[in-house]
């Protein structure tokens, strides 16, 4: 060493053999030429070598010059570099260069020269990777630790790697680096955060994005050195989110990026860090809410992160987040379910609850976004979603908003096409989401348009593809159907029905183009196209364009030609796609991509082409169904019994039958048909017989093989078959056949003659024939048929009781229960009813004694002989069919008129009748005729009646009914504009006059003063004004006030000279102001125009009369609480039938739990969703269900509760109050009946309290005046819990509907069979009909509609009604006589 220092202080330097002294003075070439040997020596020596170290020592030093160092060439600089790192090899573990600031120097040029690595195409590539690998191997830069400068060393050296690494180095490049850089890591006493930054800011997004290779030596760089760079990134981010320290580094803004990306690299890199984010998640700031929330949802929602399972705390308070009040907070937290849902099926459990909240958030997006991610998990696969979370999509078909209607409709879609349509998910996915089809289904309830035109698209595009095959098609479709619940299948006949009458609406518009131009045809196509533009979405908008489409296919022949095809009923679907094809393609413009008119026209054609239905389809169809009657089909592996598929086809069919009627012209489908006629199953007959009846009316001439045939089929179905199938049979025969009048005499004639009242099972078809036959050939049969009906129907069958009822104390039973004498009645009723409508004139005087029996009848209890032969369910049914058979009679005008007040009032106490069912079927029959227009307006006043109802659901569907109504008559009003001068029968405003008229005639109202009596009259005005005073259009608060102040200054047309009965009219009349005065702030501007009053109703105001009195008691006025009506809107449940009692009703909090989205200013084409305090409307795309009949509410009014005995002791008989009242009737309609409580008997039997109306009988002949029994109505119970009730029958969508509907009374009962006695509907009291008792009356009973008992103010008052009363006349054995005489009189018979 001593020889190495002297000659080191000599500075002489020693070369390798064969190298000449290298210095400036030579050129480029030879100094590359003599480094590269000394490359080469430096390259062999090894540390062992003492003497050539010592050797070479000063040439170690000579290279460190700065001659070297910054010289020019790369290749000399190269080389010496290599020489460099070859001396710190040999010479390790100590450096010949003792100097901090040459050993900077020379370690800083080092890393300058590895920027040679980045190109891997380089001549000097290899040389280069030496170098890397040489100082990696030996760890050279270890060296700097003790250097002051060795932070900016280091910082430069991995600043150049991270430049440099690109796709072209292999791994040993990537390993070689990431052993250099980690050794100074892990083997350095600190990582500064300049250095720290060097490696992070690779995870940057950013930069990551630009540089993939840098990001992977990054990543591996920090796994290899997790644990010692672990405090150094732990206090980073202390520095930036606990202490706000944004300065420490340029990295601070992307904070949460490096999180995510450090803890994908290696979650124990973050231990210390994870625990502040849970505290950064409750910041003030929302933004900085927002990051962490966006951060921890990638972080909870990887793939395969256990983050939530690890650090249970922090995903607790991420799950709160859902509730933020920021709203990018909460839809950042909807967007992150789907990939939790997807990647972490565990968790489904923590977030459903979340999730439910947030689909009733107010923000439309938020729902939106909830549906996305529900729907997304579950196409991936439906085992991630449970059933909780399709709720939540489902209960999203009704939000206020049509982005998210559409959202989750399409959602729900996509799901079931995959999973049942395409059996995606096996039987078990397929049965978890069958509900969707009806859903989907009960959609086309909704009023908007938008949401009608999405089933429609959807049901052609993913629940019957209209791209299938025609067999598989039909295969689909016939056991959808046969899936479907009630109200779907209504809901899917009523879309084939809009279908069909758009496509007419469309043919009449291209006749009229064709016709010669002329004011009036511009007219006409005017109105054609009004009627088109609502049938489509934003009819605003629609009008221009189908103006501009009528105008188009004015002047295009071809367009016009296309059109015509795609609407005529011999259309196939595939010309339909031709069709729809080609106009599109000619009406599109490649210039203009986004053209409005064009997607109208879309939406148009998509309606009205055919492209499910043709002749091919139908025939396919019934072969689908010919192989279920065979027992040749899969119905079982469909998971469809057999006989619902039987049932279901066959009724798709005849549904088909009314909207595709050509379709089924076809021999082959005709013969199928037959064949299906002449089988034993009467359901299967009776739908052939229908499906001939609507599709036969060109058979004889097309099909005469057919008709041939079908004739004595029909002949004998008439005379012997079932009710229905006769009926069906005369039916087709009136449509098929020419010459009918024969065909009619040879059924007619035997069937007359045979008629057997003792033989009554053998009379109910017999009479269900003569009463069709009496409708459709009045003129034929016109002599016989008075004779028939005065002889025998009201003679030999009404007026008799041959056999005597059953006695039991239900007050409706199952149809098969129904004695044949009850059923031959009410078909005795039905062709009376049938033959006065086939004649349509009263000019015999038939009509008015045809409406005194059946008044007779309602008097009666249904028990016209008043014998008590008949049993209590007999006299419901004969109640029902002679109440159904008024309003059928009203619906002709010539017999409304003849229609007196009293009859008029008695059929309306129909409503509040006591048996349960009858109630609702007769509800049921009056919302239908009100619906077609086709009953006069006072008989929506009926309604207000059910406010009355002691059950909740009747009350709720008789309001769902006003409702329905009244939007009916003002939509029907604004497309008819031009008849005013029909204002009078239409306006739903003039339904108050009748309100207020029968309020006034109500049984119930006896004292006139009575502050109970008071109030319930005011919760029945207030259930009409309610709905009538929801919108105040064109002022009509004021006109409704202008019309009763005019009614006040009339008398009671009925009884104008009773000063009482007009008191009671102007107390109605008071209690009617007082609502509008408190529930209206515009009542009093001016009436837009003068009302007219019914004259029938009321007199001529008197000019001398002015009636300023106020008719209510003072403390009456406290009952009248100020607040605005509520919006009403139309629910579909109206048409559907109730579901059982028993089911809790679905309250609005469990529906939408936000109020927002209960908003009654939601979208016009979402239905409102506002309630009453007592009462529930029903989307008609849910259920409505019924309270448990142990917990039937109270009628709203009066508590009608059942009196103690110690009750009745201490009261007096006469003149008893109600046992308890209410202090407001709000609170009463919120009790509940405790049904639990009464005695057994009273719960299965009437209440053994008066009816409403006339006085109990006495019970023994020497009771002088009958006891006075308590007003009010008997309490009606709804039908038990373990039934379902039918609340109406199918909605038929032809026409002939109201015959079908007549019919289905008599047949189908409003509950399942099997009624248990226990279960029986508790009666509520009969308005204007007494109890029968077992003792005949001592007195002659009286007519009238209120009892004497309950009308008598005092004794003496009481004693002079009866004395009035007593010289009335009612319907008694004797008085049926008279009437039978009167009929025969009418007729010009003479009694036998």
């Amino acid at each position: 060493m001593a020889h190495s220092k002297a000659r080191v202080t000599d500075g002489k330097v020693t070369y390798p053999p064969g190298v000449k002294e290298i210095s400036d003075k030579i050129s480029k070439e030879e100094m590359v030429r003599r480094l590269k040997m000394v490359v080469k020596t430096f390259m062999d020596m090894d540390q062992d070598s003492e003497e050539e170290k010592e050797l070479y020592l000063n040439l170690a030093l000579h290279l460190a010059s700065d001659f070297f160092l910054k010289h020019p060439d790369k290749d000399v600089r190269l080389l010496v570099a290599c020489c460099l790192a070859d001396i710190f090899r040999i010479y390790a573990p100590e450096a010949p260069y003792t100097s901090p600031d040459k050993l900077k120097d020379i370690f800083m040029f080092i890393t300058r020269q590895l920027k040679g690595l980045e190109d891997t195409k380089s001549a000097q590539f290899n040389r280069y990777f030496y170098l890397l690998e040489n100082i990696a191997w030996v760890k050279s830069y270890n060296i700097c630790f003790e250097l002051e400068d060795s932070n900016e060393i280091f910082t430069q050296l991995y600043r150049t790697l991270f430049q440099v690494i690109n796709n072209g180095h292999n791994q040993k490049v990537h390993m070689h680096m990431v052993d250099l850089m980690s050794s100074i890591i892990c083997e350095g006493d600190t990582v500064s955060q300049e250095l720290l930054d060097t490696v992070l800011v690779n995870l940057v997004p950013a930069h990551k994005n630009l540089n993939k290779q840098a990001y992977d030596l990054a990543k591996a760089l920090l796994k290899r050195t997790a644990q010692a760079i672990e405090p150094y990134i732990t206090n980073f981010f202390n520095q930036v989110l606990m202490l706000g320290k944004t300065s420490v580094s340029d990295l601070s803004e992307h904070v949460f990026d490096l999180i995510l990306e450090l803890y994908n690299i290696d979650s124990h890199l973050l231990l210390s860090v994870l625990p502040q984010l849970e505290f950064k998640l409750k910041s003030n700031d929302n933004d900085e809410r927002l990051q962490v929330v966006k951060l921890l949802a990638k972080m909870f929602g990887a793939k395969d992160s256990e983050l939530a399972a690890q650090n249970k705390p922090l995903w607790q308070c991420y799950l709160g987040r859902f509730n933020d009040i920021h709203v990018p907070i909460r839809l950042e937290c909807v967007k992150f379910a789907s990939h939790c849902l997807m990647n972490h099926p565990d968790l489904a459990k923590d977030l459903t609850e979340f999730l439910r909240v947030r689909s009733h958030d107010p923000e439309e997006a938020i729902r939106h976004d909830v549906i996305v991610s529900i729907v997304t998990a579950a196409k991936k696969d439906l085992s991630l979603v449970n059933d909780a979370l399709l709720n939540f999509v489902k209960e999203r078909t009704l939000d206020k908003r049509w982005r998210v209607r559409k959202e989750a409709m399409m959602g729900l879609a996509s799901i079931y096409r995959k999973y049942s349509l395409q059996g995606e998910g096996g039987r078990e996915a397929s049965k978890q989401i069958s509900w969707i089809k009806d859903k989907l289904l009960h959609i086309y309830y909704q009023n908007s348009i938008d949401d009608r035109l999405l089933v429609e698209r959807v049901f052609a595009q993913y629940m019957v593809p209209h791209n299938l095959e025609t067999t598989e098609r039909m295969k689909c479709l016939y056991y959808l159907y046969a899936t479907l619940d009630t109200n779907a299948v209504k809901a899917l006949n009523e879309m084939w029905k809009c279908q069909n009458l758009l496509r007419h609406h469309v043919k009449d518009l291209l006749d009229l183009i064709k016709k010669p131009k002329s004011e009036a045809s511009s007219k006409a196509v005017f109105a054609k196209v009004m009627v088109i533009t609502r049938n489509l979405p934003d009819p605003g908008k629609a009008q221009d364009f189908v103006k501009k489409l009528a105008q188009v296919l004015d002047d295009d022949e071809r367009i016009r030609d296309q059109l015509e095809t795609l609407v005529s009923p011999s259309c196939s679907c595939k010309q339909a796609e031709v069709c729809v094809r080609d106009i599109t393609k000619k009406l599109g413009s490649p210039k203009q991509p986004s053209n409005p008119f064009l997607e109208m026209v879309k939406f148009l054609l998509e309606r009205i082409a055919p492209v499910h239905i043709d002749t091919e389809s139908i025939s396919a169809l019934i072969k689908q169904v010919n192989k279920s009657i065979d027992g040749t089909a899969d119905d079982e592996e469909e998971g469809v019994p057999t006989e619902e598929a039987i049932r279901a086809g066959l009724e798709l069919l005849k549904v088909l039958s009314f909207t595709h009627p050509v379709s089924f012209h076809s021999a082959e489908t005709f013969e199928s048909l037959l064949g299906c006629l002449k089988m034993d199953d009467e359901k299967v007959a009776e739908a052939a017989l229908q499906i001939f009846k609507n599709t036969g009316s060109k058979m004889e001439e097309s099909f005469p093989h057919i008709k041939s045939v079908l004739l004595p089929v029909l002949q004998a179905k008439a005379k012997r078959g079932p009710p229905r199938q006769a009926k069906y049979a005369i039916h087709c025969i009136n449509t098929m056949f020419t010459n009918r009048d024969t065909h009619f005499a040879q059924i007619f004639e035997p069937l007359h003659k045979g008629l057997d009242p003792a033989n009554l099972e053998q009379l109910i078809t017999p009479l269900t024939t003569l009463g069709h036959l009496a409708q459709l050939a009045p003129e034929q049969f016109a002599a016989p048929l008075k004779s028939l009906v005065a002889n025998f129907i009201v003679k030999d069958l009404l007026m008799n009781d041959r056999v005597p009822g059953k006695k039991t104390t239900k007050l409706w039973v199952p149809d098969d229960e129904v004695s044949p004498e009850t059923l031959a009645k009410i078909q005795g009723i039905k062709l009376m009813v049938r033959w006065l409508l086939g004649v349509k004139n009263n000019q015999s005087k038939s009509g008015n004694s045809t409406l005194r029996m059946l008044t007779a009848i309602l008097h009666s209890d249904g028990d016209l002989t008043e014998q008590g032969r008949m049993g209590k369910p007999d006299m419901s049914r004969l109640r029902l069919a002679a109440a159904c058979a008024l309003l059928k009679l009203a619906q002709e005008p010539c017999y409304h008129e003849i229609i007196t007040l009293e009859q008029y009032q008695l059929c309306a106490l129909v409503i509040n009748d006591e048996c349960y069912q009858v109630r609702q079927c007769f509800s049921q029959k009056l919302h239908r005729g009100l619906c077609r227009l086709r009953l006069p307006l006072e008989y929506m006043a009926v309604f207000a009646l059910c406010a009355k109802d002691p059950v909740k659901e009747r009350r709720a569907h008789a309001r769902q009914c006003l409702v329905k109504n009244v939007n009916i008559r003002r939509e029907y009003l604004k497309q008819h504009a031009a008849i005013s001068d029909k204002l009078f029968s239409l306006l739903p405003e003039y339904v108050v006059p009748y309100t207020i008229h029968l309020l006034a005639h109500d049984p119930d109202y006896v004292k006139v003063q009575d502050i109970e009596q008071l109030k319930e009259i005011k919760e029945a005005l207030w259930f009409v004004l309610e709905i009538i005073m929801a919108k105040n259009e064109n002022n009509s608060h004021a006109f409704i006030r202008k019309m009763v102040e005019n009614i006040k200054q009339t008398k009671d047309a009925q009884s104008s000279s009773d000063p009482k009965t007009n008191e009671k009219l102007y107390t109605v009349c008071d209690v009617a102001m007082h609502i509008i005065m408190s529930k209206s702030t515009t009542y009093s501007l001016e009436s837009p125009k003068d009302p007219v009053l019914p004259s029938c109703f009321f007199t001529k105001p008197d000019k001398n009369f002015s009636n300023t009195k106020n008719y209510l008691p003072p403390e009456m006025k406290s009952f009248f609480t100020p607040g605005k009506p509520k919006s009403a809107n139309v629910l579909g449940a109206v048409n559907k039938p109730l579901s059982s009692a028993g089911k809790p009703i679905q309250s609005k909090a469990s529906r939408m739990e936000t109020a927002s989205n209960d908003d009654p200013s939601s979208n016009p084409g979402s239905p409102q969703r506002s309630k009453t305090s007592t009462e529930m409307d029903h989307s008609e795309n849910e259920d409505i269900s019924l309270k448990r009949a142990d917990s039937t509410d109270k009628p709203r009014g009066r508590k009608r509760g059942v009196t103690s005995s110690d009750d009745q002791d201490s009261k007096p008989k006469r003149g008893r109050k109600k046992a308890a009242a209410n202090t407001t009737a709000a609170a009463e309609s919120e009790e509940q009946w405790d049904e639990d409580n009464r005695p057994e008997d009273e719960q299965n039997s009437p209440p053994k309290k008066g009816r409403r109306g006339r006085p109990p009988k006495s019970a023994t002949p020497s009771q002088d005046t009958p006891a006075k029994g308590k007003r009010g109505r008997k309490k009606a119970a709804p039908p038990p819990e373990d039934e379902e009730e039918e609340e109406e029958e199918e909605e038929k969508v032809d026409e002939e509907a109201e015959e079908e509907d007549e019919e289905e009374d008599d047949r189908k009962t409003v509950s399942i069979n099997d009624y248990k006695d226990s279960a029986e509907s508790t009666p509520q009291k009969r308005r204007g009909r007494p109890p029968k008792s077992a003792q005949p009356p001592a007195k002659k009973p009286v007519r009238g509609g209120r009892s004497k008992a309950a009308a008598a103010k005092d004794d003496s008052e009481e004693d002079d009604e009866e004395e009035e009363e007593e010289q009335e006349d009612e319907p008694t054995p004797k008085v049926l006589n008279v009437l039978h005489q009167s009929y025969l009189g009418i007729l010009g018979f003479r009694l036998m």
